[in-house]
């Protein structure tokens, strides 16, 4: 028996990726879920990672409550007066 990998090998260059911000003691992360089941347990886990791997971090929550609206501008507001990064999620 011959075993076939189906993964084809990758044609692109990876390239790495760089933060817009770099996570230092003080910053504070808006952790956002649209509203889909377990976008708030994911993030629940994405907060222990980041708490894990970066001292001083603080993080605030936020939930859109509904996949299918936008953000609104008073969350957006809150958002940016209140962090300096964000994390968006999803769940399914």
């Amino acid at each position: 028996m011959e075993f076939l990998d189906p993964r084809a090998e990758p044609l692109a260059v990876p390239e790495p990726y760089e933060l817009s911000r770099q996570l230092e003691p003080g910053t504070t992360i808006a952790l956002l879920a649209n509203g889909y089941p377990d976008s708030v347990a994911f993030l629940d886990h994405v907060e222990a990672s980041l708490g894990e791997a970066f001292e001083g971090l603080s993080f605030r929550r936020y939930d859109k409550g509904n996949a299918s609206v936008v953000v609104s501008d008073e969350m957006m507001a809150d958002i940016k007066r209140e962090c300096q990064a964000v994390v968006a999620a999803y769940g399914h």
